[in-house]
């Protein structure tokens, strides 16, 4: 992984302790408005976290694919492609 593993775990843990927050949240029977609140909080931070990610792979792996056999290059390309097709579902 070629980005900032730190960061990365960081923005991580953040994520699972407010999973844990929102699992107690909902034994405890709290109010939906503010369980969703906080699972959009989440949400935020995984996707700031993919953000990090994807950012140090396309500067990293992809930059030096691109450099590469043509069949790295298609490989590295139809990766990308795959992941924003995730993203626009």
């Amino acid at each position: 992984m070629r980005a900032d593993k730190k960061v990365v775990l960081r923005l991580l843990k953040t994520a699972r302790g407010q999973i844990d927050g929102i699992i107690k949240m909902v034994e405890e029977d709290k109010y939906c408005i503010d369980i969703v609140h906080q699972i959009m909080a989440s949400e935020a931070v995984l996707r700031k976290t993919s953000k990090i990610v994807l950012q140090g792979h396309l500067s990293g792996c992809v930059s030096e694919a691109l450099d590469g056999a043509p069949e790295e290059r298609e490989e590295k390309i139809n990766e990308i492609i795959d992941v924003f097709d995730k993203l626009n579902k």
